[in-house]
């Protein structure tokens, strides 16, 4: 690894080594994917590396090509001690609106990375680091919210990315059920292919009907 990468990586797990520095070492990173999109579903990861985790190339997925996010996905998943996702589809986030579905998503991706760390005989996770969310159900585990943390913290980033992969794999497989719309290659961002789609075509059950009001 390049001295300037591990520099940039150092910098990135500043957050993380203050807990270390304690003792603490069952740390929770958690992000989502999708609170933005016309259609398909929010994507929350959960994701607990090892103290020792330098992977190249991990930043805020925003800032990753998809190629080089399917390779890291791979690492992180195969690496992490453990980690969660949680789905909340777009029927769903109409019903309850896309802060609460949010919030769902992250209890549920905190309590499947649980799971996987008591088959483990692992304890919960010790602090969680979330980007940006407050008043969240975290299964009573003390949580720190960091804006813009998916720039700031190694684990957050590494969460985005699980996030985001898992989010684009599915809209890609909705892709081969309604072509018309184009979500292999937008996802369900509204882009002016995806907004006049949605005109041409009206909406179809993967959209959220209460973000289409204006384009309808």
């Amino acid at each position: 690894m390049k001295e300037k990468e591990l520099e940039r990586l150092t910098n990135l797990k500043k957050e993380e080594k203050e807990f270390y520095k304690k003792g603490i070492k069952l740390i929770a990173g958690i992000d989502e994917a999708g609170r933005g999109p016309l259609a398909g579903p929010v994507v929350v990861a959960c994701c607990i590396m090892p103290e020792n985790s330098m992977i190249e190339g991990i930043n805020d997925s925003k800032k990753i090509s998809e190629k080089k996010r399917e390779n890291l996905y791979e690492i992180i998943t195969n690496e992490a001690i453990s980690y969660g996702i949680g789905i909340i589809n777009q029927t769903e986030i109409d019903e309850i609106n896309i802060l609460q579905a949010t919030k769902k998503g992250l209890t549920i991706a905190i309590k499947k990375a649980e799971e996987k760390l008591a088959k483990k005989g692992l304890q919960k996770p010790e602090i969680i680091l979330v980007d940006a969310l407050t008043r969240i159900d975290t299964d009573g585990i003390p949580y720190k919210s960091i804006i813009h943390g998916d720039a700031i913290s190694y684990s957050i980033a590494c969460a985005s990315i699980i996030a985001k992969v898992t989010r684009d794999r599915i809209m890609r497989k909705w892709d081969e059920v309604y072509p018309q719309y184009g979500f292999e290659a937008h996802k369900g961002y509204g882009t002016a292919k995806h907004i006049n789609a949605l005109k041409e075509y009206g909406p179809c059950p993967l959209h959220r009907k209460t973000f289409i009001t204006h384009f309808i």
